[in-house]
């Protein structure tokens, strides 16, 4: 696509980098087929060709966001199924991010949109928080009924309607070294999926074990940065990979790492985004990159190493592949076979690559949008005739659980089951000859 930026205004890293993305934009329209809300909603401007020529007008002509603009870039998911479609290889990864950062900087959301973002970077990324606030939303839930029917009240609602029933108590991240090791790895002790389902970490840690391998924790590792990065907050998701980049460094100068490992594949494809992120930081640009090279999904590592021997549980699984795994990631064999290997029998929805809705703070941001494809999902997901569904992201986990009575786990927990871990919690209901 021919741009026009003035020369000037290119020294700015960030523009120059979304200028040259939009360059390579043909507008060939591939992406269109595979956008999940130009799929829903059939508007050429929820779809990626659509939003990326108003950023270009916006970016290239240093507008002021519109409302309009601000709506339809606000109704992308970040699913990142354009990037996989994509035969010209456009990063629209990085330039949504930069669209999302100026519409921070320079449009005034309204009141209560203001509200629920605030709210939502003050307590998702706080494991202690986040745990209070879903204790007071299952108290509040009985008064949802007073909460006002309009749209500036959907994101509260959303809120109160995921809360869990019970929320789990919290576990601490305990570094689990084993006799013998093959090598040293750091686990992500993560934010919100320890709080809501603080057993995929403990599968995690047992298999990593078994497998020989010690664990670790870096002390004063936090929250990624993906969810205030998503919403524009870009300092704030500097100042994350700032921390975690510093946590993990301390790491690899006391005894090496052979990877940190991630268990939620959304924090995973920014962790490996940090190289770029902090590309500009001439104190951790280097210690980014290096970062973000020696981060993988747990499947991705355990894919290239020796499994510990595996006893076949004759269940069939279905697989729903997060997006932020295999379009983020390109990571989309590695779980499969993993589950194949272990004895599972393995199969995958229909519209595989369509996005299920959770993508971070969507499914509370844009409720309406969200749930239409989470319903969506959770029906090619249960037309499967499946045991279990897997997958390696806690949003997906919790956006499908929600809308499916087939139970949800991770990946990683029928792994640990296979190869002499517990049952998943999430499995104790099923006839005792299938669990034991």
């Amino acid at each position: 696509m021919q741009t026009r930026f003035a020369p000037d205004r290119l020294v700015d890293p960030a523009l120059a980098s979304s200028e040259a993305v939009i360059r390579k934009c043909v507008h060939c329209g591939f992406c269109t087929a595979t956008c999940p809300t130009y799929v829903l909603l059939g508007d050429e401007l929820d779809s990626p060709r659509g939003r990326i020529y108003l950023m270009k007008e916006m970016l290239e002509n240093d507008r002021d966001p519109t409302p309009e603009v601000v709506k339809h870039i606000d109704r992308c998911l970040s699913c990142l199924s354009c990037m996989t479609t994509c035969p010209s290889g456009v990063n629209y990864m990085h330039l949504v991010d930069h669209a999302r950062a100026y519409i921070a900087e320079r449009y005034t959301r309204p009141w209560h949109e203001r509200l629920f973002r605030e709210l939502l970077a003050r307590l998702l990324p706080y494991p202690g928080r986040f745990r209070l606030a879903l204790r007071l939303a299952r108290l509040a839930r009985a008064l949802r009924g007073v909460v006002p029917t309009g749209q500036a009240f959907a994101p509260l609602r959303a809120m109160l309607d995921m809360a869990p029933p019970v929320v789990p108590r919290a576990t601490p991240a305990v570094d689990a070294p084993v006799a013998g090791a093959k090598g040293r790895v750091a686990l992500m002790a993560g934010c919100a999926e320890p709080v809501l389902r603080p057993e995929f970490r403990a599968a995690a840690i047992r298999l990593i074990n078994r497998a020989g391998y010690d664990v670790f924790f870096a002390p004063g590792e936090g929250c990624c940065g993906a969810l205030v990065h998503h919403m524009g907050r870009e300092e704030e998701a500097r100042a994350c990979a700032r921390r975690n980049v510093d946590a993990w460094t301390r790491m690899l100068a006391e005894g090496g790492l052979d990877a940190i490992i991630v268990t939620t594949s959304g924090c995973g494809t920014t962790i490996k985004d940090y190289g770029f992120l902090l590309r500009t930081d001439p104190a951790y640009a280097d210690k980014a990159a290096r970062v973000s090279a020696l981060a993988k999904d747990i499947s991705e590592f355990l894919d290239g190493i020796e499994m510990p021997v595996a006893r076949e549980r004759g269940m069939t699984v279905a697989y729903h592949p997060a997006c932020s795994l295999q379009h983020g990631q390109k990571v989309t064999e590695a779980p499969k076979r993993l589950l194949s290997a272990a004895g599972y029998t393995v199969r995958l929805p229909a519209d595989a690559h369509l996005c299920c809705g959770s993508a971070g703070t969507y499914n509370i941001l844009q409720p309406g949008i969200a749930g239409q494809l989470g319903d969506r999902k959770a029906a090619a997901l249960g037309a499967l005739s499946a045991d279990v569904i897997a997958t390696g992201n806690i949003g997906c986990a919790m956006q499908i659980g929600q809308r499916s009575a087939i139970p949800v786990v991770h990946t990683v927990e029928l792994l640990d089951w296979a190869t002499g871990g517990p049952a998943p919690a999430a499995l104790s209901h099923l006839q005792e000859g299938k669990i034991s």
